[in-house]
């Protein structure tokens, strides 16, 4: 999986003085619908909101994956965002969570939309790669970091 396929710059970011899961899916939502034309924000945060009633996408050590399906055309998107302070994201270690990778996945790609979310699973089990992208303090270097991670990932 190259991540430069679901990230661009804009939408990896550092965010201070988020407090709750629902205020980082919404702000979320709105990064996702940047790289997306005709993408509405509102309904993005529905769909990821939806994924999380059938159970917490936190992963545990930090770390969630909130997805969900939108859209009919051919895109697969990710944001991505280190928080300043970890938050209760009902993850299964109950440990506070402050990085989130959301992704959203046409309607018709169930396969790829498991893949993906297998790639970005093994890539944040990584828990140097996952101290490093925490000692970032800027949004390039957060990007430039994950970018860095893909070139490692398909070298091997």
């Amino acid at each position: 999986m190259n991540i430069n396929q679901l990230i661009a710059p804009d939408r990896v970011i550092c965010l201070n003085g988020i407090s709750s899961k629902k205020r980082v899916l919404e702000k979320l939502s709105q990064i996702l619908s940047l790289g997306a034309i005709g993408y509405d924000p509102a309904e993005i945060f529905n769909r990821l909101i939806e994924r999380e009633r059938l159970g917490s996408t936190g992963l545990g050590h930090g770390v969630a994956l909130p997805h969900g399906r939108y859209g009919e055309d051919e895109t697969t998107i990710g944001a991505f965002v280190k928080l300043d302070q970890g938050i209760d994201f009902d993850s299964p270690d109950n440990e506070p969570t402050d990085l989130l990778f959301a992704l959203l996945v046409p309607e018709h790609h169930t396969d790829e939309h498991l893949q993906v979310l297998a790639s970005l699973a093994g890539m944040f089990s990584d828990k140097n790669f996952c101290s490093e992208l925490r000692q970032c303090n800027t949004d390039e270097a957060l990007f430039k970091h994950l970018s860095g991670w893909s070139v490692a990932s398909e070298a091997s």
